[in-house]
C-alpha cells in the first residue's frame, strides 16, 4: 500500500527530489483527480491514488517509494457538459502536460474520444465510457539532472544567420553521418554536419518542432505522417522518435557540440494549439484535464472551439495558468537545454484576447520581463487565421519577426514583375517602414525568401505551379501563389541555357538575401540545389519528398553562401545594428545612398517608373576607415550600362559576379550589368588608402 503524502503545488508536474516524487496538476474546474501508475511496459495499470490536496487550483501528492522511470498518467473527473465547454471523463487516461519524458505513442482507437465516436447528429454531446488507458503514451519520471555544460555563444543580433532545418530532414540522408543515427539528435552533433554548417557560415540553426507531437489519424490511414510536428502533444518532452540513445542526455549533448562550434539552438514552438483539435477531436490532456480553462472557447458557445489557426483550438495563453504552462516550458528549454531561442509559430493567436491582437498581451510582457528569456532571441510568425490575422511589424520591441513581405517582394522583384524598385528597396533596407518604432532595429525584420511552407530555392526557379500529387489531395492542398518561375520550362530540364539562367537566378537570391539589411534566414537544403520535386507542402511527406537531398550538392553553391556569410561578417556596413536612412555618420558619410544606373542619387521619378529594374546602393560603415559595400541590381532582362557612383572618392574592387563572368569597369568606371545580375564591390575611400 503506498503512502501518499500531502506534497507541493509547485513545480508542476512530476518532480524527483532524490527520495521521491511531487505530483502537480492544475485544474480549476475538476471534481477529482487520480494519478495511476503503470508498470515498465506502460501497458498494465498498477495504482490509482487520489490526489486529495488542491491548492490555489493545483491539486498535488507526494509520493516516497516513486523514483526515475516510473510511467504514470491521471484521470480526471468533473462535470460532462459539452454545452458549457466542460468534457471531463473519468474513463480517459490523460497525459500529465508538464511532462518530460515520453513512454510509447498513441494507438489510434474510437476509445481515445471523450465522446461515442458514430456518424450521428450531436455526437459530441454523449459520453464514452470505455477506458483509454492501452491506447496512450504514458508520462516518465525522470532524474532532473540533466543540464547543458558549455556557455551560450551569445552572438548580436546584428551578426545572427540563421539556418532553418529539420532535425530528421537535413541528416536522414547525409552520406557521412552513421545510419543508426540519422534523424536524430545526435546526427546534428555529428562532426560531418557541423562541419557543413561552419563552411557555410551560419551562426545559428532553427529547428522546426521538436516537442513531441502527435501522428494524425487521417494521415496514418493513408501511409502518410505528420512530418513537420506543428501537433504538440508535450510543451516539455522531446519527440521521442528524435532521440537515437532514447535519452534526455542526447538532446544536452547536442546542443554543447553545436555551442562548442559557435552556433546557438533556436526552437520553432508551437503553442497556439494542441494535437486534441476542434470539438470532434481525442481527448488526450488538456481537454479532459479542464477544456474550458486550456481553450479559447467560440464567444457565446463553449461546446466549440475559436479555431484561430486553422488546426480546430487555440490555447487561451490569457488564462494565467496557460500562461505560467508556456513560460514554464520557454524555462526549462533554455535552462535545462540550453536552447538560445524561440520562433513562435503563429505568434498572433498567442497575443488574442477577447477584443483580438494585443501587443501588450500580458504573455509578452511576461517573456520580455523574465531574466532567463531577456537572453534569448524571440521570433514570432505575425499571422494566423484569425480576424485581422496578419499583424507584421506589430511585436513590441524585443521580438523578431518573420518578414513574409520580404519573401513575396524579392520574390516578385526577381521574376521581373514591374513596378516594384520602390517595395524592394523598402524590403532590402530591413523594412524600416514596419519596425523603426519604439526604437526597434533591423534585427526585427527576419528576412527569408525560403522556409519550410512552400517551395525550396531550387524549385522556386524550376516551377511555376505547385505539384503536391504525393499529399493525397488532388492538388489543392498549399499555396496557390508562389511568385516563382520557372526561367522557361516546368520542371527538371536538359537545357543547358535554362539550368545556367536557373543557377544565376538562385545567386541573384541568395545575394539579395545576405546583402539585406535585417537577419537572413537560409532554408535548409537551399545551398545544396535542393528539390521536392515541385512539392510545395511537404507537411505529411516523411519520406525522400521532405528530407534533403544531399546528392545535389554543388560544391560551387555551397562555397558561394560562404562567400556570403563571410561578406556579411567582415562588413559592418550590411550588418548593421541601426537603420539606415540616408543620414551622415560622424565621418561625414551617409549611411546608405541609392544611385541610379548613372551613378547619380536615384530622383523621385525613376523610383515611381515601372519599367525600372536597375539600380545601385552604397552601404557605409559605422566604424571609421572600414570599406563601403556597393550592390548593383539588374532584374530586367536587358543589359544595362551603369557607372559605378563616387569614383572621386572611393576605389570599388568587386567582390561579387552573379553572372560568373568577369566585369571590370574600364577607364570610364562604367560596367555593363548583364541581364538578371547582381554585382558587389568593396569600396575604400581615397584618402584613407593615400594615407
Amino acid at each position: 500500500m503506498r503512502t501518499l503524502k500531502e506534497g507541493l503545488p509547485y513545480p508542476r508536474g512530476a518532480n524527483f527530489d532524490g527520495k521521491g516524487t511531487n505530483f502537480a496538476i492544475f485544474s480549476d474546474h475538476a471534481t477529482s483527480v487520480t494519478l495511476c501508475l503503470f508498470d515498465e511496459s506502460g501497458n498494465s495499470e498498477t495504482d490509482r491514488i487520489q490526489l486529495k490536496e488542491c491548492t490555489n487550483r493545483v491539486w498535488h501528492g507526494y509520493l516516497d517509494d516513486v523514483k526515475p522511470s516510473q510511467r504514470y498518467g491521471y484521470r480526471v473527473d468533473g462535470a460532462w457538459a459539452p454545452m458549457e465547454g466542460l468534457r471531463f471523463n473519468k474513463n480517459k487516461l490523460l497525459l500529465d502536460p508538464y511532462a518530460r519524458k515520453l513512454s510509447g505513442s498513441i494507438k489510434w482507437d474510437d476509445a481515445l474520444y471523450g465522446y461515442t465516436v458514430n456518424d450521428v447528429p450531436d455526437a459530441d454531446l454523449m459520453m464514452d465510457e470505455r477506458d483509454s488507458a492501452i491506447f496512450m503514451p504514458k508520462g516518465i519520471v525522470i532524474d532532473p539532472n540533466v543540464m547543458t555544460k558549455t556557455n551560450k555563444p551569445n552572438i548580436r543580433w546584428s551578426k545572427t544567420l540563421i539556418y532553418e532545418a529539420h532535425v530528421k530532414g537535413l541528416t536522414m540522408q547525409h552520406p557521412l553521418i552513421p545510419h543508426d543515427i540519422r534523424g536524430t539528435f545526435a546526427a546534428l552533433s555529428d562532426s560531418a554536419l557541423i562541419s557543413h554548417l561552419q563552411k557555410i557560415g551560419v551562426t545559428a540553426i532553427e529547428l522546426m518542432p521538436i516537442h513531441a507531437f502527435s501522428q494524425d489519424r487521417h494521415l496514418l490511414e493513408k501511409n502518410l505522417a505528420n512530418y513537420w510536428g506543428y501537433n504538440t502533444l508535450s510543451f516539455f518532452a522531446p519527440e521521442p522518435n528524435y532521440m537515437a540513445s532514447g535519452e534526455l542526455e542526447e538532446i544536452a549533448k547536442t546542443v554543447d557540440a553545436l555551442h562548442e562550434a559557435g552556433i546557438e539552438v533556436i526552437l520553432d514552438v508551437v503553442y497556439n494549439h494542441t494535437c486534441e483539435g476542434n470539438h470532434l477531436g481525442p481527448t488526450l490532456s488538456w481537454r479532459g484535464i479542464d477544456n474550458l480553462s486550456y481553450y479559447k472557447e467560440l464567444p457565446g458557445n463553449p461546446r466549440f472551439y475559436d479555431n484561430l489557426t486553422g488546426c480546430g483550438n487555440a490555447l487561451n495563453t490569457s488564462h494565467p495558468k496557460v500562461l505560467q504552462m508556456v513560460m514554464d516550458s520557454l524555462r526549462m528549454w533554455a535552462n535545462v537545454y540550453g536552447i538560445d531561442g524561440f520562433r513562435f509559430d503563429l505568434a498572433l493567436t498567442l497575443g488574442r484576447n477577447e477584443n483580438g491582437f494585443d501587443r501588450d498581451h500580458p504573455l509578452f510582457h511576461a517573456m520580455l520581463q523574465d531574466p532567463d528569456l531577456a537572453k534569448c532571441k524571440l521570433i514570432a510568425e505575425p499571422w494566423d487565421v484569425g480576424p485581422g490575422g496578419f499583424q507584421l511589424g506589430s511585436f513590441p520591441p524585443g521580438f523578431s519577426e518573420w518578414n513574409g513581405d520580404y519573401r513575396d517582394v524579392t520574390r516578385e522583384f526577381w521574376t521581373g514583375k514591374e513596378g516594384m524598385l520602390s517595395k524592394f528597396a523598402k524590403r532590402f533596407a530591413a523594412s524600416s517602414d514596419l519596425f523603426n518604432e519604439q526604437h526597434r532595429g533591423p534585427w526585427s525584420s527576419v528576412n527569408f525568401i525560403t522556409a519550410h511552407d512552400g517551395f525550396t530555392l531550387h524549385d522556386l526557379v524550376t516551377f511555376n505551379e505547385k505539384h503536391n500529387e504525393a499529399n493525397g489531395e488532388n492538388n489543392n492542398d498549399g499555396a496557390n501563389d508562389n511568385r516563382s518561375w520557372n526561367c522557361g520550362a516546368e520542371g527538371e530540364t536538359d537545357s543547358q541555357e535554362i539550368n545556367m539562367l536557373r543557377g544565376q537566378q538562385k545567386r541573384n537570391l541568395l545575394t539579395t538575401l545576405f546583402l539585406s539589411q535585417g537577419i537572413p534566414m537560409l532554408l535548409a537544403g537551399d545551398e545544396l540545389n535542393n528539390s521536392q520535386s515541385g512539392n510545395n507542402n511537404t507537411y505529411c511527406q516523411d519520406s525522400e519528398i521532405g528530407w534533403v537531398n544531399w546528392d545535389n550538392a554543388d560544391d560551387g553553391l555551397i562555397e558561394f553562401v560562404g562567400e556570403l556569410t563571410k561578406l556579411r561578417k567582415q562588413h559592418n556596413a550590411i550588418s548593421r545594428a541601426e537603420f539606415v536612412a540616408g543620414n551622415l555618420n560622424e565621418f561625414g558619410n551617409p549611411d546608405v545612398t541609392w544611385f541610379n544606373v548613372n551613378g547619380e542619387i536615384m530622383s523621385n521619378e525613376q523610383w515611381d517608373d515601372p519599367n525600372n529594374k536597375a539600380m545601385g546602393i552604397k552601404f557605409d560603415s559605422p566604424v571609421k576607415n572600414e570599406p563601403a559595400v556597393l550592390v548593383f541590381i539588374n532584374a530586367s532582362h536587358v543589359d544595362v550600362l551603369a557607372k559605378l557612383p563616387c569614383c572621386d572618392t572611393y576605389s570599388w574592387k568587386q567582390l561579387i559576379n552573379t553572372k560568373s563572368i568577369a566585369s571590370h569597369a574600364d577607364v570610364d568606371n562604367q560596367i555593363k550589368l548583364l541581364p538578371r545580375s547582381v554585382y558587389v564591390y568593396e569600396g575604400n575611400l581615397l584618402n584613407c588608402i593615400e594615407n
